[in-house]
Formats: C-alpha cells, structure tokens, sequence
C-alpha cells in the first residue's frame, strides 16, 4: 500500500519517530510495541470507566440544572449528550493524542496500521466500532484478543488500527 505523507496534524500529534513504516512488525520481530498490551488495554480502560463515570456525573448535574432553568426544554438535549458521552470522551482522546487517560497510564497508544497516528475520523470509527460490537455480543467479542498474535479486538481490525506500547518520546 502507499503511504501518504505526514500532515502537518500528524506531525503535531507525533513527537517521536514512527515506530514502524507499512506493514507493522510482527510481535517477533519487536516485542517491545506488543508486550502485555492487552493487560494495559484492560487496565487503562477501567482508569476511563472511573473517569467517564466521575466527569459523567457533574455533566449530568449540570444537564440537570439547565433542564430545570429551562423547564425541562432542553431535557431531550441532555438525554442525547449524556448518552453520547462516553463516545466523545473516548474519540476526542483518540484523536487528540492516540490515548485515552487511562491508556496514557498504562502506556500504550492507538496506531493505524500504517504506524502513523489515527486520524480523527479513524478514531470515531473505532470507538464506535467497540461500543456496536460490545453491545451486540455482551462483552464476548473481545476474546478475540486472545487469540491474535497482536491483541488486536474486532473493532481494531475493522478501523486498521493496532494498540502499541507508547514509544519513549
């Protein structure tokens, strides 16, 4: 496949090197980008339960109060972004650096298959790609990580993307 040259948001969202050019290295050939990424994964993700679940909260309160002063005009407004919210939590992480907090914790970063960072678009698709398949399978459908010499889940091979260790920038 061709690649395409950087732009100048990839440059901004890139400080480091690009770990690989292309195809990506298998696991053999660079342990370093896959070891324990599925542990992190995991973990990274519960750090953002807790922080969507926190920040969700005072967004709700919030919601709350401009449903009232509003006479309950603006409630349907609040129901949609309270329901979207995760999603946006999620993409708008993605997008802007290739991890959420959580994963930024555990480090480990979201890639596209080419090595570059996922562009925002790529990152909503992702995003939304997990939350259909979680939904649709209880959970089940990411024990495919297990089974995939990268720990890559249906939603990331449906996006092209990958989950690496952050690299020392």
């Amino acid at each position: 496949p061709r690649l395409r040259p950087m732009s100048a948001s990839d440059l901004r969202r890139s400080a480091g090197p690009l770990p690989w050019h292309g195809e990506p290295p298998s696991p053999s050939q660079a342990p370093h980008l896959y070891g324990g990424t599925v542990l992190r994964r995991s973990l990274g993700y519960l750090v953002d339960v807790v922080i969507i679940a926190v920040l969700g909260l005072c967004l709700g309160f919030a919601l709350s109060i401009v449903g009232l002063l509003s006479f309950g005009l603006l409630s349907p407004l609040a129901i949609i972004v309270m329901a979207l919210w995760p999603l946006l939590y999620h993409s708008f992480f993605i997008a802007r650096s290739g991890a959420t907090p959580g994963m930024q914790l555990f480090g480990v970063e979201l890639r596209d298959w080419s090595g570059r960072p996922v562009e925002p678009a790529q990152a909503v698709l992702v995003v939304l790609l997990f939350y259909v398949s979680v939904s649709l399978t209880a959970w089940l459908v990411l024990i495919l990580v297990l089974f995939n010499d990268r720990g890559r889940a249906l939603h990331d091979i449906l996006a092209s993307t990958l989950v690496v260790r952050r690299q020392d920038r």
